[in-house]
């Protein structure tokens, strides 16, 4: 027989938004990074102070040095100042203000997505493993399957395997939540209503690292999930998210 298997028009819709708003917030996200592209773990950091990770994405990495520094107040407690010996790369107002409105229409859609899928049963029915699907034989199974690029073709809708699923259920439920949250960490504005985010990163800069890393496992799950629409079949899942009907034979 022929049965019919498609995405609803919401998760399209909001399929589409969310990808808009995480490559603008990619694109935006390097540029404002460019501007001091060091990563440290606390409350506070500087190009003073030893930095957790140096990201070499702009001339700001690993930099000509400073001049003589010079102390503020004659006390030995004085906090101290020096100047760069180079041409700073800081071009990013406009990076900044691109990401804060991509971020606000990321999480607005996000929360309808999120409500819609547990009112309509999409993440029940869809997204989380079932008990009889959690087994290690099977998980192995397609780990080895999608290593081995045997991905089977697209059925046109939301039939995913084991693996498929722990991964959109790590985006959807970790990852996503994740990168936001340490965005909010990351706004004054935000932390002055509620300071407790701070504390619970441990930090403003120790927010900044998570959410850089919760990026590069967004990123790196992106790619993967476009080598997997490759593989299973470009045309019938473009049109299965987009405003094609798509069928499948049982």
């Amino acid at each position: 027989m022929t049965g019919k298997t498609e995405h609803t028009r919401w998760v399209k819709t909001s399929h589409w938004i969310v990808t808009v708003s995480f490559m603008t917030l990619a694109f935006t996200g390097v540029v404002i990074l460019m501007a001091h592209p060091r990563l440290y773990w606390g409350e506070v950091g500087n190009d003073l102070t030893p930095a957790l990770l140096e990201l070499p994405i702009s001339r700001n990495y690993k930099h000509g040095g400073w001049k003589k520094s010079v102390a503020f107040f004659q006390e030995k407690t004085s906090p101290v100042s020096a100047s760069r010996t180079y041409d700073i790369f800081n071009k990013n107002g406009w990076g900044r203000s691109l990401h804060f409105l991509a971020a606000w229409l990321l999480v607005l859609t996000g929360a309808v997505y999120f409500l819609a899928g547990v009112f309509t049963g999409h993440f029940r029915r869809h997204l989380v493993p079932r008990p009889a699907e959690l087994t290690a034989r099977q998980f192995w199974h397609d780990v080895r399957e999608h290593a081995r690029l045997r991905i089977r073709a697209a059925a046109g809708g939301p039939q995913y395997g084991l693996l498929q699923k722990c991964a959109y259920f790590g985006v959807v439920f970790l990852a996503l939540p994740l990168i936001v949250v340490t965005g909010l960490s990351m706004s004054p504005a935000i932390t002055a209503a509620y300071p407790f985010l701070l504390g619970l990163f441990g930090g403003f800069q120790s927010a900044r690292t998570i959410h850089f890393f919760a990026f590069v496992a967004l990123v790196l799950f992106l790619l993967v999930h476009v080598v997997m629409v490759i593989k299973s079949g470009f045309k019938r899942q473009m049109r299965a998210m987009t405003f094609g009907e798509s069928h499948e034979n049982e």
